[in-house]
């Protein structure tokens, strides 16, 4: 009996020395944890800010010089960035970018994404309560964030789900009320509701507009989720606004509590109705919309159209508007910006680093016009408005320019990139995507806030004679063709 317990003590001890040996093992093999970046430590500019114009006191490095076609993009309080990615098959349509020597530049780089992806409109990324939310066409998912880690852990959760097909315009943009409200763009498909069938054949006739418009049953408006039920669909929301054609940039205003906008205008104005719009109409109308939304409003799609240059909500040749008719009992917006410069993302400044003039005031990325011929193309820049006593000044300034590369941009090709994405880093930089690279730019402060001014502004300023940006002259800045 003394022998046999002996042996049983043995090889007790032998398999609780194997388990320790096979714990070390582990221990030995465990990944290091990876540093983070310090968020107090502002990195060097790039000698030529990554190719950007900036205004005096401003310098910008690239933080990663081509991670993708980028839609937008969001930067976590450690630093880490992540990008959407504009893709439309397979799975991992998302980007995670870490800097851990802080330099400024990324240098771990690694796609994630455990979802299908749907089509090139796919937009959104925002981290809200601790959760990664991001959307493709049709879906608006999320995923739980740990802290100190890169990638989101688990499969991603569904959050709302698009019935229908895809179409054009098809961005599921977001905004969070801080109250658990969800907001997220329908876009419309279309410029007017416009219906080719109703011309009877003529090829002369004005282009008539469906009335009732039925694409407003479940499109061209935002709905109001909860932004913690699953798989909802938009019966499980409410329509908190309608008549919006196309909206990409969806911010909710934390001063005044409330959801803002900016929405791309519609196009076709002299193909629709060449006996009241020119082509150089065409080019300049109608405006792009910075809006302030309440619920229930009625921003006139597609029914109207808003004239920047009479500050008027006009009525749409589609349904009896000649340039001259105005619309009433619709909303407007607080201004409007220039005509098809696409809008596509918006950001009020919360931060401390820039110059107080910056504060509580709206950066809007321009993505850049595609149908302004015979004139050339225009936006393609980052601009900013000032806000007074919580209200825009009805002007805008541009911030930042050096995107396309050229002088004159004939087509949307020539335009080197297309700034799409913003985002306010932890110590209060301005971070940039832009679409056709996946190009990602840092924006930082390097002079005397307390002396910043109108000085500061001036060679930004005249960056309008720009043909890029200024308003063309209807006769003198056509474009030749050979």
């Amino acid at each position: 009996m003394r022998i046999k317990y002996s042996l049983q003590l043995i090889v007790i001890v032998f398999l609780v020395s194997c388990e320790e040996k096979k714990s070390s093992d582990v221990q030995q093999t465990k990944v290091v944890e990876i540093p983070l970046i310090d968020v107090n430590k502002m990195p060097e500019s790039d000698k030529d800010n990554g190719g950007l114009v900036l205004p005096e006191g401003f310098g910008a490095l690239v933080v990663a010089d081509s991670v993708g076609p980028a839609r937008h993009l969001v930067v976590n309080d450690n630093g880490d960035i992540y990008i959407k990615l504009r893709i439309d098959t397979g799975d991992k349509g998302n980007m995670a970018l870490r800097d851990t020597d802080n330099d400024g530049k990324a240098d771990i780089f690694e796609r994630f994404g455990d979802y299908p992806n749907d089509g090139r409109f796919a937009t959104e990324m925002r981290i809200h309560n601790g959760y990664l939310y991001f959307s493709s066409e049709l879906v608006v998912y999320r995923q739980k964030l740990t802290p100190k880690k890169l990638i989101p852990e688990g499969k991603p959760e569904v959050i709302v789900v698009d019935k229908f097909p895809i179409r054009w315009h098809n961005a599921k943009s977001l905004a969070f009320d801080n109250q658990g409200g969800m907001y997220v763009t329908f876009s419309a498909p279309t410029n007017a509701c416009e219906d080719l069938t109703l011309n009877n054949g003529d090829a002369n006739a004005i282009v008539k507009g469906e009335y009732p418009c039925s694409q407003l049953n479940i499109l061209g408006g935002i709905w109001k989720f909860d932004e913690g039920k699953l798989n909802q669909t938009q019966k499980d929301g409410v329509r908190f606004a309608t008549g919006l054609r196309s909206i990409v940039g969806l911010s909710w205003n934390d001063e005044d509590n409330s959801l803002y906008a900016v929405n791309h205008g519609r196009d076709f104005l002299h193909n629709h109705a060449p006996q009241y719009f020119s082509k150089w109409q065409n080019a300049i109308l109608p405006a792009e919309e910075f809006m302030k939304i309440k619920e229930g409003d009625d921003f006139g799609w597609p029914y109207t159209y808003y004239d920047h240059f009479k500050n008027k909500r006009m009525l749409a040749p589609e349904y009896g508007g000649n340039g001259i008719k105005e619309a009433k009992d619709y909303a407007n917006p607080l201004m409007g910006l220039p005509a098809h410069w696409a809008p596509n993302d918006m950001l009020f400044y919360k931060g401390d680093q820039f110059p107080e003039r910056y504060k509580k005031g709206a950066f809007i990325a321009f993505h850049g016009s595609t149908n302004r011929a015979p004139y050339p193309q225009a936006g393609y820049i980052v601009a900013f408005i000032p806000f007074e006593n919580g209200k825009p000044t009805g002007k805008w300034e541009v911030f930042a320019d050096g995107f396309a590369g050229v002088d004159v941009i004939t087509v949307m090709k020539d335009a080197k990139y297309r700034p799409m994405g913003l985002s306010e880093g932890p110590d209060g930089s301005l971070y940039m995507s832009e679409s056709r690279k996946g190009k990602i730019w840092r924006v930082m402060f390097k002079g005397d806030p307390t002396t910043f001014g109108e000085a500061e502004l001036e060679h930004m300023e005249n960056r309008k004679s720009r043909s890029y940006i200024k308003k063309p002259d209807q006769k003198a800045d056509l474009l030749t063709t050979k």
